[in-house]
């Protein structure tokens, strides 16, 4: 038998087909599906305008293809495959790929397996063009949509929905408009515990659908929608493995469990908390027991006392007509029927008062077999019944961190629990937002979605009070409320208490529920009744002692331009201790009309925007028009400095030439002398040219007594020690006075910098390790960015010491991507390939790296030998900068590799005051003992 195959390429067995006409012929038999094709209707399908003898061509068409199909068929002995009906032929297939898929659709997942794989591209592609085909090629694709989707929905069934989500999501993509998979789609988004990215599905299905067909989502998908928002019971929620954080809870229910008669528990939380999940995985321990579980949802506008029908139901039962006492009898008595039975009822927060009549019967009965009543709640349940049923209470709150990290994984799993509260629902959506690169601060979608319909079901005047209550942010004062309403605000307040938006922290203090909630609620606020609602708070706070940081905050938001808006924002920059915080206070309060621009500079240069720092500086520069005022500018940059090559040479002469124009009018040992002079030695840094003016700044500061001065001055004074090689000592004496006066974080981390460079060139990296931890602590809590650009230098320069070759490169390479974009110049160009040079030696010299100012140096090292000596005689001194050994050394490298005593005789007098240090006087890469390179 042969095996015809037209689910891809066309086969027929091992059979070896012709050309495209004979090959179209088979294809048009296979589409007849073993009906007779006159030959006319071959002839027409082959050919627009059949050629003359096309009726023979046929002819020879259909024998090739009988000697292909049965070749082992004895001569003259009529086909049994191919056969002639008449005018025309016939095809008797009896196997092919095609109507087997077909048998195969209403098979289980394996069967769908097998039947998807029969596919080995497009149903006739070949014949994709052809008028006969396409109507059997259409029919052929939609059956394999259906399978995609019957494979999916078998999946779903056996708990696979990671792999649904998958294979779903390719399917759509190419077929936007399948309403059938968008809903199972969400459904497996839902099941996979992904209730944010199911509501989305359902958003895209709308569009898809809208768009493609022109129609509106249909009853099933609308449904779902429902049921996603609702978290409804029907949909199957995540089983008890999955369960996190919740084994004391688990336990308590196990207590409600009855030897005998009837038992109740209530579950009550907030949405998102768990109920549901915890009574799905209470349900699945009893099912192993034996018991039979049925589950019904309490919904508004549901037919009166709905749940109970639908438990009947469930039971294989139907109710019959009769008055409301009979029909509650009946109803117990059902249930009673199926004993041992666990009843879920979900949502009972929202049952009708016949529901809650039915659930009061039960505890009046006395019953004869075990029953288990489980209610979930988001409120107390009014029922005066149940109360004095004594029902096992279970109170969900949120989850611990570590059940938060177990949920989203240890990354950000701290923040993601402070900002959720330890709503799980809140914390998987959390924790999926920032998985796909989502900011941590915003609200996911899901969330939103979810929070957004239990806030419409509150009345008008709650919603608006909750409105402005997410003004004030996540902690209330409900008086400060009050003024901001215009009108009291307790019921209000009740009503959102009773909702579970906020809760009462203290007899007038109010809090959200989660940040979520009041950033959701905050975000529905429009930007224009924000504004002036952060107004009004802020000039009501500042009626009153309070926080200035609070009364900026609220100035900053409400985008005020008003003197009273700039001081209160300028005095929040210069208390802050965040560096961020302070550039963003400081934009705030030059846009509410501060002319300050030399604190905005200040913090632009500390949280690591060098290049906007420098900008700013040279507006102040311009805007200023006294002396006092040029001073006052150019000595407020007072920003540490460690490396000593020049970012930006044209700003600094810029500056130098204001602040010698300057220094005339303050002639006297004064703080502005002092900064003045300060300031002129830093930005002609990496030279001994302005050893004086360091000095003479340092000395007036020593004299005032002024710690944040002379830690200026001495910074300036780091810049001018490199005037020779072997002063790493004169620069740790520098970093230890640092450590000692330095009142500001930046300067402290300035002194623990230094004295990591000291130290490796000294060759005590122990005590260079303390420092630079230090100094990574003091970046992290008081977020100084550029600070972990020299540690994780110094950290690869310990790899190259330790010899770990390929560990030091990968370090280097990191390390150099991360100066990228900080304004760093001087840093930029060059440090990569000598850290390269330090980690594998001069023979891997390349001079088509970006060596920067280094380039002369390196040259003798890879250049023909006269080249190379020449170069070498003619390099100049070279700054006195951090490179100052380095450079050196380079030159003893050349002098050793080109055998040149003059060479040798500068280098070695260059390196001899150094000759018990390490070259690793800038703490960003090692090329070993100075002493190597004197031996040359």
């Amino acid at each position: 038998m042969v095996t015809f195959g037209v689910l891809g390429p066309l086969t027929a067995g091992s059979a070896r087909l012709g050309g495209p006409k004979q090959r179209a012929v088979l294809a048009r038999l296979l589409v007849a599906r073993r009906r007779v094709v006159p030959v006319r209707t071959l002839v027409a399908d082959l050919w627009e305008e059949p050629p003359d003898g096309a009726l023979g061509t046929v002819q020879t068409f259909v024998g090739a293809l009988r000697k292909a199909l049965e070749p082992d068929r004895p001569p003259r002995t009529p086909s049994s495959l191919l056969v002639t009906e008449g005018a025309g032929y016939a095809l008797l297939a009896d196997d092919v790929d095609a109507w087997r898929f077909e048998e195969m659709l209403g098979g289980d997942l394996s069967v769908l397996d097998s039947a998807l794989a029969l596919w080995r591209g497009p149903a006739y592609g070949e014949f994709a063009d052809e008028h006969w085909a396409r109507a059997e090629i259409d029919r052929l694709e939609e059956l394999r949509l259906v399978a995609v989707e019957r494979r999916a929905e078998a999946a779903l069934a056996l708990g696979r929905a990671a792999g649904v989500v998958a294979d779903l999501r390719a399917h759509l993509a190419d077929h936007p408009w399948r309403e059938k998979a968008w809903s199972l789609l969400a459904l497996a988004l839902y099941r996979e515990g992904r209730q944010g990215d199911a509501l989305e599905a359902v958003r895209e299905a709308r569009h898809a659908l809208v768009e493609n067909l022109g129609v509106d989502p249909g009853a099933e998908l609308r449904a779902l929608e429902a049921d996603i928002l609702a978290q409804s019971p029907r949909l199957r929620p995540s089983p008890v493995s999955s369960l996190v954080g919740r084994a004391t809870e688990l336990a308590l229910l196990e207590t409600a469990v009855p030897a005998a008669g009837l038992g109740i528990a209530l579950v009550t939380g907030e949405a998102g908390v768990g109920k549901t999940a915890l009574a799905t995985a209470f349900a699945e321990l009893l099912t192993g027991r034996g018991w039979r579980t049925v589950w019904a949802r309490c919904q508004e506008d549901a037919p009166v006392a709905w749940p109970w029908q639908q438990v009947v139901e469930a039971l294989g039962e139907e109710l019959g007509a009769a008055d409301r006492f009979r029909l509650r009898l009946a109803i117990v008595s059902t249930v009673e029927s199926a004993a041992p039975v666990l009843v879920v009822l979900d949502d009972l927060h929202q049952a009708d008062e016949e529901t809650l009549a039915v659930l009061a019967a039960f505890t009046g009965h006395r019953f004869s077999g075990r029953v288990l009543i489980v209610a979930t709640s988001r409120t107390a349940v009014p029922l005066e019944a149940l109360a004095r049923a004594e029902p096992v209470r279970v109170e969900l709150g949120g989850l611990d961190e570590e059940a938060v990290a177990a949920l989203v994984g240890a990354k950000n799993a701290v923040a993601i629990h402070e900002r959720s509260g330890g709503n799980p629902f809140y914390a998987k959506e959390l924790g999926r937002l920032v998985a796909s690169g989502g900011d941590l601060g915003s609200v996911p979608a899901g969330v939103r979605d979810v929070l957004r319909h239990r806030l419409a079901g509150l009345p008008a005047q709650a919603r608006s009070v909750l409105h402005q209550a997410s003004v004030l942010g996540r902690d209330v004062e409900v008086d400060l409320l009050a003024a901001l309403a215009g009108h009291d605000v307790l019921d209000a307040l009740d009503r959102a208490i009773e909702a579970g938006f906020v809760v009462e922290v203290a007899p007038g203090h109010a809090r959200f529920t989660h940040a979520l909630v009041r950033d959701t609620v905050y975000e529905d606020v429009s930007l224009t009744r924000r504004a002036r609602w952060h107004e009004a708070v802020a000039v009501a706070e500042a009626l009153r002692p309070g926080d200035v940081q609070t009364i900026a905050h609220h100035y900053g938001l409400a985008g005020t331009k008003s003197a009273a808006a700039a001081n209160a924002l300028t005095e929040a920059a210069e208390q802050t201790r965040s560096p961020r915080e302070a550039v963003r206070l400081w934009r705030a309060a030059i846009a509410a009309g501060s002319e300050r621009l030399t604190g905005l500079v200040r913090a632009l240069a500390v949280s690591g925007d060098l290049a906007a720092a420098r900008e700013q500086r040279s507006a102040a520069l311009r805007l200023a028009s006294s002396p006092r005022e040029l001073a006052e500018v150019i000595g407020s940059y007072d920003v540490p400095g460690i490396w000593t090559t020049n970012d930006d040479p044209a700003h600094s002469a810029e500056l130098i030439a204001a602040a010698e124009r300057t220094l005339p009018a303050f002639p006297g040992p004064t703080a502005t002398r002092a900064r003045l002079l300060a300031t002129i030695a830093m930005e002609d840094r990496g030279t001994s040219a302005r050893l004086g003016e360091a000095r003479e700044a340092e000395a007036i500061a020593r004299d005032l007594g002024d710690p944040v001065l002379r830690a200026f001055a001495l910074n300036a004074r780091f810049m001018h020690t490199f005037r020779r090689t072997g002063l790493a000592h004169e620069r740790a004496t520098i970093g230890r006075e640092l450590l000692e006066v330095a009142t500001d974080v930046t300067y402290e981390v300035l002194g623990h910098l230094i004295l990591v460079q000291a130290c490796s060139a000294l060759a005590d990296f122990s005590t260079a390790d303390v420092h630079a931890a230090a100094a990574d602590d003091l970046a992290r809590r008081h977020d100084l960015p550029l600070v972990g650009v020299f540690t994780d230098w110094y950290a690869a320069l310990k790899l190259t010491a330790a010899g770990k070759t390929a560990e030091a490169d990968r370090a280097y390479r990191a390390a150099a991507d991360r100066i990228r974009g900080t304004g760093m110049w001087g840093m930029e160009r060059g440090l990569l390939p000598l850290a390269l040079l330090s980690v594998h030696g001069p023979s891997t010299v390349d001079l088509d790296d970006d060596w920067g100012p280094l380039l002369d140096w390196v040259r003798p090292l890879a250049l023909p030998r006269d080249e190379a000596l020449a170069a070498a005689r003619a390099l100049p001194d070279g700054p006195a900068d951090l490179l100052t050994e380095v450079r050196a050394c380079l030159l003893a490298m050349a002098a050793t590799r080109l055998r040149d005593d003059e060479l040798r005789e500068r280098a070695h007098a260059l390196l001899l005051p150094a000759k018990d240090e390490l070259v690793a006087g800038t703490g960003l890469f090692t090329f070993g003992p100075v002493t190597d390179y004197l031996r040359g």
